[in-house]
């Protein structure tokens, strides 16, 4: 996973789409950030012409012991009573992904107790997380086999034939660990990262941020090693989503970031490969409040402001239309030339 070969942007192409949109039937620069979105998709699969469909969405389930601690809003139970909701087709994700016509899976990476569904994905690393709290999140080869269960999930899916990759999780207590998380990369301060998640109250929120600033006293964590991370504070739904954004990456397949939890996981990869950026686009500015800090962080600008803190891939989901229309816009408009359409003098 460490050592994963992630190819450099093919600038050339980019720079070919850029001329060839210029020639569009259009004012120069009038489509905005399309224009801007369909140079990037240009550059990330080296196609002049790109194409983002059939897109794909991976929804990672996995528990976290920390909330034992009383951080979240939501019993654990609710992780797996969810996982239910999405293989029955209810969950917003499902809604969203069939809009844009996604090819969906769902994943137990960690689930507190055992399911069984036809549509399920079992690569269940372990059943949740242990309280960071009290002691490791996991084991440092537990984290490394999460990591590299979301690259295969991604890679089965690139084979399948899709064209852009979004990743989603499901998991009661995620937001904490995120939180920590970002914590570490960025040496902000917690109070300033932690968020409602769930919808927690004030009071429950200096909790959270208490039970935070311990455990990471506590931790010891090497800042610059991802996988140690990981597995002192991450989740597994985490770990499988940095998992598969390096798979995409490395497959030059756009990826679409989700909100808070996505994004934090989108820095653990760039971690372990800082080429993974290069592949990535912002899908919404999530209200969590950790969650700018995050995305300035990943160098990276949000395309939609809804107010969304869901999660599950759902504002990724709702985004895709806008690099479908970029791409559209690149393949079937017509030039000044072909249209018969006299140029600006």
């Amino acid at each position: 996973m460490i050592n994963i070969y992630i190819p450099a942007l093919q600038t050339s192409a980019g720079e070919k789409a850029a001329r060839y949109i210029d020639t569009l039937t259009k004012p120069i620069g009038s489509l905005g950030r399309l224009e801007e979105i369909a140079v990037e998709l240009a550059a990330m699969t080296g196609e002049v012409f790109p194409t983002v469909t059939p897109p794909g969405v991976l929804v990672f389930a996995g528990d976290h012991g920390i909330v034992k601690e009383g951080v979240s809003a939501y019993p654990q139970d609710v992780t797996a009573q969810m996982a239910l909701n999405f293989l029955q087709g209810g969950a917003a994700i499902n809604v969203f992904s069939q809009q844009i016509d996604a090819q969906f899976k769902l994943i137990d990476i960690g689930i507190a107790s055992d399911l069984s569904h036809k549509d399920l994905v079992q690569r269940k690393v372990k059943l949740g997380t242990a309280s960071f709290y009290k002691e490791d999140a996991m084991t440092r080869s537990e984290a490394e086999l999460a990591v590299q269960v979301g690259y295969e999930e991604a890679e089965e899916l690139i084979a399948q034939g899709i064209k852009c990759l979004i990743v989603g999780e499901m998991g009661i207590g995620n937001t904490t660990s995120s939180t920590a998380i970002l914590a570490v990369l960025t040496g902000e301060k917690v109070s300033k990262l932690a968020g409602m998640g769930t919808g927690i109250s004030d009071e429950q929120l200096r909790h959270k941020v208490n039970v935070i600033e311990e455990a990471l006293q506590n931790r010891h964590i090497n800042p610059q090693d991802p996988i140690d991370i990981i597995s002192k504070i991450g989740g597994l739904e985490i770990a499988g989503m940095t998992g598969a954004m390096l798979a995409a990456a490395a497959h030059r397949i756009p990826i679409l970031v989700d909100g808070f939890i996505c994004t934090v996981a989108a820095l653990l990869a760039t971690e372990i490969n800082t080429q993974a950026r290069d592949y990535m686009f912002a899908s919404h500015e999530s209200v969590e409040q950790g969650h700018v800090c995050a995305m300035k962080l990943l160098g990276k600008k949000p395309l939609l402001n809804l107010n969304l803190r869901l999660g599950e891939g759902s504002g990724a989901a709702v985004t895709f239309p806008l690099l479908h229309s970029a791409s559209l816009m690149i393949a079937n408009m017509a030039t000044f030339e072909s249209a018969g359409v006299s140029e600006k003098e």
